[in-house]
């Protein structure tokens, strides 16, 4: 479907981004049509334009090409789902560890994805092809709450809360040492990393992030902290509290929670470092609260979910540790 349209003359200056989601025939959410842009949708007077961030002029002519959705092949696979809540629209799931969330070109089955083709006639296609009904993603070893669309409607609607920043999403962080003060919002942009293509890492060139934190619990060595979001950037709770406040989430194996360097390096603490990670085998970040506006309904909708047993059973270690 094209979507054709030309710049007014109080709409000269605009972002190309802002000036589209403001169409009204135009329902697609601004997260969307930036990768639409990105991806060569968008002809300004003819000539393909890939910067969200481009500024229009009065008089242009702006096409917009949505794409129809592509045809899912993925195998349906019967999985035990944890599911929260569910409707005709869409699904909450308490993921557990170690469930990718959905297929990558090395990675096409035993996903959440492929569970979800599984249980569900219907997911929304607005992701694409590998990512059906997927609105936001949890890393694989990240457990809580996630939800999950089930048309182009209810994703539409979700994706623009997330984009409007008023979807409430509570964390809870077990990490090593104390971030100092214990309460602060770190806004620091997240890129790729340059020296490893599999992290993350904070650079000028990356894109804005937001993460509010406060301490819960310290005990001797470690911490239980609350994290709340205001931008969802990849791996950004991690990231944000292991750069730049030198305390990595427990057994997050990628940022330094198996291994963690700011500890003195007495026996106790390698002790209580080993038995923590082996307690944890999965980093111990969890997504325990998930509030949104339902998009058909109108309903204020808060769900929330307690961490799993490897939660208790490293706090445990860590109460002993205070004890003795």
């Amino acid at each position: 479907m094209n979507y054709k349209s030309v710049v007014e003359e109080g709409e000269s200056g605009l972002r190309l981004d802002s000036y589209l989601v403001m169409r009204e025939n135009v329902e697609e959410s601004r997260s969307y049509l930036c990768t639409l842009i990105s991806n060569g949708h968008v002809w300004i007077d003819g000539e393909v334009r890939t910067k969200p961030a481009y500024r229009v002029r009065t008089g242009q002519e702006i096409i917009l090409e949505v794409p129809e959705p592509e045809p899912i092949d993925l195998v349906p696979e019967p999985m035990d789902l944890d599911i929260v809540y569910e409707d005709e629209h869409l699904l909450v799931i308490n993921k557990h560890p170690g469930l990718v969330i959905h297929p990558t070109a090395t990675c096409r089955s035993g996903t959440l994805v492929n569970g979800l083709l599984a249980h569900c006639k219907n997911l929304s296609g607005i992701s694409g092809e590998l990512r059906p009904g997927i609105v936001h993603r949890l890393d694989k070893d990240t457990t809580g709450l996630l939800m999950v669309a089930k048309d182009d409607i209810t994703h539409r609607g979700l994706s623009e809360q997330l984009s409007a920043r008023t979807v409430k999403r509570r964390y809870l962080a077990l990490v090593w040492g104390r971030p100092i003060p214990g309460e602060c919002t770190v806004d620091a942009p997240i890129g790729r990393d340059l020296n490893n293509r599999q992290k993350m890492g904070v650079t000028p060139q990356g894109r804005r992030a937001v993460t509010f934190y406060r301490v819960l619990r310290g005990y001797r060595i470690a911490s239980l902290i609350e994290c709340k979001l205001e931008t969802g950037r990849t791996h950004q709770i991690r990231v944000h509290l292991s750069v730049v406040k030198g305390c990595p989430v427990i057994a997050d194996t990628k940022y330094g929670g198996e291994k963690p360097r700011g500890l003195p390096s007495t026996s106790r603490n390698r002790e209580v470092v080993r038995d923590v990670v082996k307690f944890a085998g999965h980093q111990m970040l969890h997504a325990e609260t998930l509030g949104f506006v339902h998009p058909v309904t109108g309903q204020e909708m808060e769900f929330n979910e307690a961490p799993p047993l490897e939660f208790r059973l490293v706090t445990r270690r860590l109460e002993r540790d205070c004890d003795d």
